[in-house]
């Protein structure tokens, strides 16, 4: 049974830094489309980062400049995160698709054929 399992998250404070990790079983990350969301309490989830099978990236307007995305030889995608706010408290999913990156189709949930259990991330003084 193909699956995503994440590592990472925890209590940071504002201007620090978190990695989230998502390992793939059963499936070889390479040829999908790896997306990470997030969900606030009270707030419907969004699309945070992509990275396509081609390894193109995009990014949500809110992280720019503060979030990477990246996938290494160990079937393994990770999301670095540095400078956090508050606002970036939620509970982070990784995601894994079929399909290629076009323009803001990554955000579209119904794209994505694997998820993760998800991972609290909270940023507080």
């Amino acid at each position: 049974q193909p699956q995503l399992v994440q590592s990472g998250g925890g209590l940071v404070q504002p201007g620090g830094s978190l990695r989230l990790s998502c390992a793939a079983s059963g499936l070889p990350l390479g040829g999908f489309a790896v997306g990470w969301f997030r969900q606030a309490p009270g707030s419907e989830r969004e699309g945070v980062a992509l990275m396509g099978n081609d390894g193109r990236t995009s990014y949500a307007d809110s992280v720019k400049g503060r979030f990477t995305i990246t996938r290494d030889i160990a079937n393994t995608a990770s999301l670095q995160m540095t400078f956090l706010k508050p606002e970036d408290t939620a509970k982070y999913y990784c995601a894994a698709g079929h399909f290629t990156l076009f323009g803001t189709n990554w955000l579209s949930e119904w794209r994505y054929n694997y998820w993760g259990q998800g991972a609290q991330v909270t940023v507080s003084s």
